[in-house]
């Protein structure tokens, strides 16, 4: 992810917490999620020369880029324990 694009995710992600706050993503639907984005995703539009249909799939993108890097993150660091000293045993059968 370019820095520009990881600000604009952060710039996003910062107004999502405010207008959203503490809704359950899986209860509400992305249309009424991204609708309440709207403002911002179209003034960065506005200043990024962008249609807003092209930012919403360019901030979808970068939403699940950045999923994807935490989950490896969190892969990474569970293999990272398995492949300990003791391979990951439980202490119960070292």
């Amino acid at each position: 992810m370019t820095p520009e694009n990881k600000k604009l995710l952060e710039r996003i992600n910062a107004y999502a917490e405010n207008v959203l706050g503490e809704i359950d993503p899986q209860k509400v639907p992305v249309s009424m999620q991204l609708e309440k984005l709207k403002p911002i995703m179209t003034e960065i539009a506005e200043e990024k020369g962008m249609t807003l249909e092209d930012l919403f799939i360019l901030y979808m993108d970068l939403q699940t880029e950045a999923s994807l890097a935490t989950q490896k993150k969190l892969e990474d660091s569970l293999q990272d324990l398995n492949d300990g000293p003791d391979g990951g045993m439980p202490l119960l059968f070292r």
